[in-house]
């Protein structure tokens, strides 16, 4: 039986979760309404749209739907944060329906400093769905700004950013580097990306910044096909992640995790292969993360009367 409908709302697309009073998903939708392209109507469409034929149930959203310009600006919480600091502090949205609409705020590390927002969701979503995380974990999530986060005793410690999807389509559309790649921005050869992930490994102090010219240069002279390039460069830029992330860690004197990558399948199966060209073994976490993440903090809010929680 339904009991609750939980919205990831990010800056590009907007997914919908009908929950069960177990927490499994009953139902999964997923429209192209993030904030940069609300439907005629802006948010109260959109929430109306995802939820269209679904009773009324209690909602709970996180993700970018909470950030300045988003629907309602909420609050960061300082790191650590866990999921009943989270459920405390829910804001609150009315919406045209006349039914009110949860919102989960996003988190601040202090010593970065930085920021995120529905990333601690999915966070606490893998570590419920996977008890075992809990006392120590490094939970990576890749995408547009990667996050590598740090959970110790069931609550987010600490995590860093890297723009690395960022940097990359950057790159290709707004540089020399993607002049001549036809439009293409297919980063699925393999064999390059790995040759790229392997040269920033090996770019020694000087770093990878000093390498991504070298896409042009072997361009040019032969050794790197046009559309070879995109996949080039994403190993590059990942690899110089890793690198970076590895460093940082070393730095603190702090010993390395095995890496629980979470979201996308595809990308996540592109870091764990750049994860491997470091020596080191990671694996994914279960689907769905920020569903389950998103049932937790509703049912230790007091939205749901849980059946029995997700494992």
């Amino acid at each position: 039986m339904a009991a609750l409908i939980a919205l990831d709302w990010g800056t590009s697309s907007l997914r919908g979760y009908l929950l069960a009073g177990d927490g499994s998903i009953l139902e999964t939708r997923r429209q192209p309404w993030g904030l940069r392209n609300l439907p005629e109507g802006g948010f109260d469409a959109a929430l109306a749209g995802i939820s269209r034929g679904w009773p009324r149930l209690p909602r709970i959203a996180a993700g970018m739907v909470g950030a300045r310009g988003g629907w309602r600006e909420m609050p960061y919480l300082a790191t650590p944060t866990g999921v009943a600091r989270l459920a405390r502090a829910l804001g609150e949205i009315v919406a045209a329906d006349g039914a009110p609409l949860r919102l989960v705020p996003g988190l601040r590390d202090p010593r970065g400093p930085d920021v995120m927002r529905g990333e601690e969701t999915q966070v606490l979503g893998a570590v419920a769905r996977d008890p075992a995380l809990a006392a120590r974990a490094t939970l990576v999530l890749p995408g547009t700004h990667s996050k590598w986060v740090e959970v110790r005793d069931g609550e987010v410690r600490g995590f860093r950013t890297a723009m690395t999807g960022e940097l990359y389509a950057l790159l290709l559309r707004h540089s020399i580097l993607g002049a001549d790649t036809g439009g293409d921005r297919d980063a699925g050869d393999e064999p390059a990306f790995v040759d790229g992930v392997r040269t920033a490994r090996d770019s020694g102090a000087a770093g990878a910044l000093t390498r991504i010219f070298a896409a042009r240069a072997r361009l040019l002279d032969g050794s790197l096909a046009a559309r070879a390039v995109p996949a080039w460069l994403s190993g590059l830029l990942v690899g110089e992640e890793i690198r970076g992330m590895r460093a940082r860690c070393a730095e603190a004197g702090a010993e390395a995790d095995a890496p629980v990558l979470v979201g996308d399948v595809a990308l996540c199966a592109r870091y764990r292969l750049a994860l491997q060209q470091f020596g080191i073994a990671s694996r994914t976490a279960a689907a769905d993360a920020a569903a389950h993440g998103l049932w937790r903090i509703a049912a230790d809010a007091g939205l749901v009367s849980p059946t029995e929680h997700p494992r």
